[in-house]
């Protein structure tokens, strides 16, 4: 481990902390890198608000799908999962909804703003797989998979028009279908930030790994573990809002880093 997080983090067990700076190695692209383009990601509000922003939004999702099922783990993953083995961490929190944490062997991952390949419906709360919503929505959209567009963070794929996009209801009830993730202005769910901030209470230590920490949901626990005064540390190419509670912070590639911290023990 390079010296100066060795004399941060010493022989501590580990809480670690991960955004899209993780999964960029796997080509999903995140919303905040330093050389990520302006976005506007749909809203919960604006999904469930207008059938027009449901069809948008599944139009678009439907043709990123493939591409963001096929992503594969990266080192950063499977070194994640080397240190776990190892009895380095203590838990880990995402903040990404790809699931390949999981896919790379991780066990017991809080998936904090949920998982993009499960389905939920907004009426009666069954939750089903992406997997076979695709299925569906093939057969009521032929060819529309084939269409092109720039691959956006969360799977989704920047279209024109889509309102020729025909959405498919759950086969339960008939209500409107939404990814069981958690949207921009949508509440993490209580029992995740409460299972995440018991991972804060029990840590040696807290590592933030490829988050600019801009949304509360990822920087409250950062805070909680700076009131345990407990070290953090943060390895992000960028500015992060957590930086100045940082014990260190490190504008780099998390793989690099992570691969000297295993290498050194």
């Amino acid at each position: 481990m390079p010296s100066d997080l060795h004399d941060v983090l010493g022989d501590r067990r580990l809480l670690v902390l991960t955004g899209a700076g993780v999964s960029t190695d796997s080509g999903i692209p995140d919303y905040r890198g330093p050389t990520s383009p302006v976005r506007t990601p749909m809203t919960y509000q604006e999904f469930v608000r207008t059938a027009e922003g449901r069809q948008r939004y599944w139009a678009r999702s439907h043709v990123g799908w493939a591409r963001m099922w096929t992503a594969e783990p990266n080192a950063t993953h499977e070194m994640l999962v080397a240190m776990q083995d190892a009895g380095r961490l203590t838990g880990l929190i995402t903040q990404n909804v790809d699931g390949l944490h999981e896919r790379a062997g991780h066990r017991d991952v809080i998936d904090l703003h949920g998982r993009i390949d499960r389905v939920v419906c907004l009426a009666c709360r069954e939750v089903t797989t992406r997997a076979d919503l695709h299925e569906r929505l093939a057969a009521l959209n032929p060819g529309y998979e084939s269409r092109v567009g720039e691959i956006a963070p969360d799977g989704d794929v920047v279209l024109g028009d889509t309102g020729d996009f025909v959405v498919a209801p759950c086969l339960t009830c008939g209500g409107d279908l939404k990814p069981d993730v958690v949207f921009f202005g949508e509440n993490v769910p209580k029992d995740r930030v409460e299972r995440s901030y018991a991972l804060v209470a029990e840590a040696e230590a807290l590592v933030v790994l490829g988050s600019s920490l801009h949304v509360m949901s990822g920087l409250r626990f950062v805070k909680a573990a700076h009131q345990r005064g407990i070290p953090i540390v943060i390895v992000n190419r960028g500015t992060t809002r957590g930086d100045p509670l940082a014990s260190i912070k490190l504008e780099a590639g998390v793989a690099e880093t992570l691969a000297r911290a295993v290498l050194a023990g």
